[in-house]
């Protein structure tokens, strides 16, 4: 389905979007995307509703801060998946983005927000996570227990670990007898892993 005519600002808003959640992993707030035109909220809060109605973007939770998420068109959906990086089963790394396009047909879900990242490290292999795979992550910012997720830690640095909640923080869990798990007062949850594709 093509993409309905878009307003040279409709256009300017869809691209800072897609950028800011390209580079943070969540949705600008209404806010931050005001400041970054310049315009007021409620001019903000204008554009957004249009946009939705032209079915280029979508709220996920109404009226959550960080809810808009873009609409793929059908052919993006399942085509490609866009590889953001290294991420580390092992001692955390920076998560670093240099995207490339995995084409995946139909392993990928339609209408699911999905990203991948090259695993580096071997801390989840009892899992059957090998260093050097490619997992694909739906891009969600909560999880449940014992879910494998990409987390950011405090010192902004990510790691791929199974996610348990304790009393005073969290623990994440590696699939490898010989690591210990990590504990952290608190993390960023940046999604969960969906699948892997590991290349013969």
């Amino acid at each position: 389905m093509a993409q309905p005519p878009l307003t040279r600002r409709q256009a300017e808003i869809i691209e800072f979007l897609r950028t800011y959640q390209g580079e943070h992993g969540i949705s600008p707030t209404l806010e931050e995307m005001a400041h970054n035109f310049g315009v007021s909220k409620v001019t903000i809060f204008g554009h957004v509703a249009e946009l939705e109605r032209k079915g280029v973007i979508k709220r996920q939770e109404p009226g959550a801060s960080r809810s808009i998420q873009l609409v793929k068109e059908d052919s993006e959906a399942i085509d490609g998946v866009q590889i953001l990086g290294d991420i580390a089963a092992g001692c955390p790394i920076e998560a670093l983005e240099n995207p490339e396009t995995l084409h995946l047909d139909s392993l990928v879900p339609r209408g699911r927000d999905v990203y991948a990242l090259r695993v580096k490290g071997n801390s989840m292999i009892d899992d059957a996570i090998a260093d050097g795979d490619l997992v694909l992550v739906e891009r969600r910012q909560d999880a449940r227990d014992g879910q494998t997720v990409v987390a950011v830690l405090p010192g902004e640095e990510t790691t791929l670990k199974r996610l348990y909640r304790e009393k005073n923080g969290y623990r994440l869990q590696p699939a490898n007898a010989s690591m210990d798990p990590i504990h952290v007062p608190d993390l960023e949850v940046r999604g969960v892993v969906i699948g892997v594709v590991r290349s013969l």
